[in-house]
């Protein structure tokens, strides 16, 4: 977006309405509700075309400011944390329609809470679906979450029961997984009117699929209707084309989005924020989050021994693998891509494909090298470069053009250093 303006000192009136014009099309292709498109367009048209903006040294930030803070107040102005009880344990019920990814989700919240302190428990109240109590239980075993079920009795007296487990074995949050359907009908909405009658539940949190566009808005506003929700959980959010449910949720509905599912591993689950949502939609990416994922990724003592190698010039190979393998803890390579600002919607899949096939060609060539040759990639001479390239399936001429980007990534941290130190004497 904003392509046109970006570079311009004076811009018009009618570059502005053409500007407006690429942001509704942009909208309607991410398939945000008509309505909500037509609101938004009609509130920053009014804002964006001002004598005031217009005449400012900078009219183009000035518009893409105040795009961005009418999306940040559309998505839901700030992000929104659970209810938690006073008294534990803490019930969330968990609902959605059948293949929304619910129980995966359920597990996901739970992983996340234990993050941050609480000590939660899943309990399966799916037991319609076959499987789904496996699947629970399987989900909650990889997870390291304990898992409350009773097989297929009444779920509203499993949702009782957990309650009295949990009090009598410390659990301080309950994870309620419910039954789903195919489609919305009375029988589900009544089986979960009785759960939430039976136990007192501290939040109630839809889980719908971004993918599904219109009907994600649809599903929100009829579960909303009729058992009242707290929340969204929005799935499968992980690029800036799927950001229309998102944007038309929140408008509709009046419920936030609170959570975001973002890859299939368990870790990949965020809490939403909407500011930082409105930047990737501008194609400004998402910095803070990506900031944030390298930061838990990396442990205290990796990040010790990086800057003990940087001190003594001696980053070596054992380095750079351990790293790899850490980066991976972030998520799928396109995941990260569409949090890099200007970068996420440029890159095809077809270049993201070959950063992969080159990433796992690296691992490929770092592992057939002996432990002496990691830690001392001089030693890699012509007849050791036959062996490695053997080793790993590859050709010379890869490993020749794996040492030279080793070497040039070692030179540029030694000016790196360099810098540091003459910023330091200043």
């Amino acid at each position: 977006m904003f392509q046109g303006l970006r570079f311009r000192n004076k811009i018009s009136e009618q570059d502005v309405r053409a500007a407006i014009r690429e942001i509704k099309l942009a909208l309607l292709e991410a398939d945000v509700n008509y309505g909500v498109v037509r609101d938004f367009i009609d509130r920053i048209q009014g804002l964006a075309v001002s004598q005031e903006v217009l005449q400012s040294l900078t009219p183009a930030q000035q518009i893409v400011k105040i795009v961005n803070q009418e999306l940040t107040e559309l998505l839901g102005s700030q992000n929104e944390r659970i209810n938690f009880s006073a008294k534990p344990p803490s019930i969330v019920l968990i609902c959605g329609l059948q293949g929304s990814g619910k129980t995966t989700h359920a597990t996901k919240l739970a992983h996340h809470l234990k993050a941050k302190g609480k000590h939660p428990m899943l309990v399966a109240c799916d037991v319609y679906r076959p499987a789904a109590i496996e699947q629970l239980k399987v989900a909650g075993e990889r997870a390291n979450i304990y898992v409350f079920e009773q097989g297929n009795i009444n779920p509203v007296q499993i949702a009782a029961n957990s309650v009295s487990y949990a009090k009598d074995n410390g659990y301080d949050v309950i994870v309620l997984d419910t039954a789903g359907r195919l489609q919305i009908d009375a029988e589900l909405m009544d089986e979960l009117k009785k759960i939430k009658k039976a136990v007192k539940v501290s939040e109630t949190l839809l889980v719908v699929d971004s993918m599904s566009g219109q009907d994600a808005v649809n599903a929100a506003s009829a579960f909303n209707e009729a058992i009242t929700i707290d929340g969204v959980i929005l799935t499968k959010l992980d690029s800036d084309a799927r950001s229309g449910a998102a944007l038309s949720i929140k408008a509709i509905t009046q419920k936030p989005i609170k959570f975001i599912g973002t890859g299939e591993k368990i870790a990949d689950f965020d809490v939403f924020y909407p500011e930082r949502m409105a930047s990737r939609i501008l194609g400004m990416g998402d910095t803070i989050s990506l900031i944030e994922k390298a930061e838990s990724a990396f442990s205290e003592k990796q990040k010790q021994k990086m800057e003990e190698s940087l001190k003594k010039n001696s980053f070596d190979f054992d380095d750079l693998l351990a790293n790899m393998q850490t980066m991976k803890k972030l998520g799928s390579l396109k995941n990260v891509i569409s949090l890099l600002p200007g970068v996420g919607n440029k890159i095809t899949d077809e270049q993201i494909g070959k950063s992969e096939d080159e990433l796992v060609k690296t691992k490929a060539l770092i592992s057939s090298m002996t432990p002496k040759e990691r830690r001392e990639p001089a030693l890699i001479n012509a007849g050791r470069r036959k062996r490695i390239a053997a080793g790993s399936g590859h050709k010379v001429e890869d490993v020749n053009r794996l040492l030279k980007r080793f070497e040039a990534m070692n030179q540029m941290m030694k000016q790196f250093k360099g810098n540091k130190k003459r910023h330091k004497k200043r």
